[in-house]
This record gives structure tokens, C-alpha cells and sequence, in this order.
């Protein structure tokens, strides 16, 4: 059994993982803003945890932290304003991993997006570009932190039951599943074959964990 740490915790991707990671015996802390949001979250057999991660410093992130096995960032501003977009998917990011670090927590999942790369070639004009541009800066932190982390790059994300198949080769961006991208995070928090690694994926025709490991 393992103690795992949410960030993010009301997302479609993140309630999806707290059901599959309590139900393999987990125990299971998802990090939310909005207090409305526990129910949801304990219904998954997780339990809630009320906090604002964008107004909060390290150190604060630091004790929240402390005393997990892993933490998972599935935490997103889910658009609008590129102010907000940095605030969160770069500036909170950064600084739960550094309070990870400070915690003693060594292993960090983060989901990001198929193809993050400071070479993402958005132009400055575009709409995705502070996402583009927020993201890459986090997942390079993330590689920089000496935390044992790995880096999840899911397709387009779309509802659907899953197939528990993925393909990791694939070159261009598809779609896949919410439901397999759950099923990836509790496969490689499972895995220590995937730390270090950046981890890119499509729906597919081999299954989650031999795809991974």
C-alpha cells in the first residue's frame, strides 16, 4: 500500500484515478479548491483535502506534502485567461514540486500533454501558447528537481470506458480515453521502470503495462 497525494483532485482524469487507486488498497489524498467538490471525491474511496494550491507558498505545500509516497499533479486552470493559465500549470506546478522535494516526497507523476517541449513551436499570437509555453517550463522543472518523476504525455482526452490499450510510439497526437490515462498514472506509480522517462501516448493496440515498462 502506498500513499498517494492528488493534485487537482475533482478532474474527469483524477476522480477516475482515485477509484482505481483505492480500489488496488491505496491510500488516497486528492487536493481540491472548492469544498462542494468532497463528495465526489470521497465517493471514489479517496479522501478530500481542501486547498488553494495557486495561493499557496512552498512551505504550506511543504507540510500538506509531507509524509506521502508519491504525488500526482492532474491539476489544470482549464483555459481562460493566460495570467491563470501561468499561475497554475507553471507557477503552481513548480512550486508543489519544490515543496515535494522540501517534504522528503522523492516520486512525482506529472500529466501534461502529448508533445510539451520547450520546441513547441506555438506562436505567441495563439490561444494555446500560454498553455504550451506553461507546461513545457513545469516539465522541464519537473526533470531538473532530482524527484524521481515521470512525465505523462496523453492525446487528446475524450470520455469513453477505456480499452486498457495504448500506443507509445505513435508520432502525431490522436485521441485517447480519460479512463486509460487513469489507468497509465496507477500503472506507472506501480513502475519504476518509468522514472526518469517522459511518456507520450495514443489510444492503442498493447496493453498499459507492457507499453510502459
Amino acid at each position: 500500500m502506498a500513499r498517494i497525494v492528488i493534485l487537482g483532485g475533482h478532474g474527469k482524469v483524477a476522480l477516475q484515478l482515485e477509484r482505481l487507486l483505492a480500489e488496488r488498497g491505496d491510500e488516497v489524498d486528492a487536493v481540491i479548491r472548492n469544498p462542494a467538490h468532497a463528495p465526489d471525491v470521497l465517493e471514489t474511496g479517496a479522501n478530500a483535502v481542501v486547498l488553494d494550491m495557486e495561493g499557496s507558498d512552498v512551505d504550506t505545500l511543504a507540510e500538506v506534502l509531507s509524509g506521502y509516497d508519491a504525488v500526482v499533479w492532474s491539476a489544470g486552470a482549464g483555459g481562460g485567461s493566460a495570467e491563470r493559465t501561468y499561475a497554475v500549470d507553471r507557477d503552481a506546478a513548480i512550486r508543489s514540486m519544490d515543496a515535494a522535494r522540501a517534504a522528503g516526497v522523492g516520486r512525482y507523476v506529472m500529466v501534461s500533454y502529448f508533445g510539451a517541449s520547450t520546441e513547441h513551436g506555438v506562436p505567441q499570437d495563439d490561444p494555446f501558447f500560454a498553455y504550451a509555453d506553461a507546461k513545457a517550463e513545469a516539465d522541464e522543472h519537473l526533470r531538473a528537481s532530482g524527484l524521481d518523476a515521470t512525465v505523462l504525455q496523453p492525446s487528446g482526452l475524450r470520455d469513453g470506458p477505456g480499452t486498457g490499450l495504448i500506443d507509445v510510439e505513435a508520432e502525431k497526437s490522436g485521441n485517447v480515453d480519460r479512463a486509460d490515462v487513469a489507468a497509465v498514472i496507477a500503472a506507472v506509480l506501480a513502475d519504476d521502470s518509468t522514472i526518469g522517462r517522459t511518456i507520450r501516448f495514443n489510444e492503442g493496440q498493447e496493453p498499459i503495462a507492457q507499453a510502459i515498462g
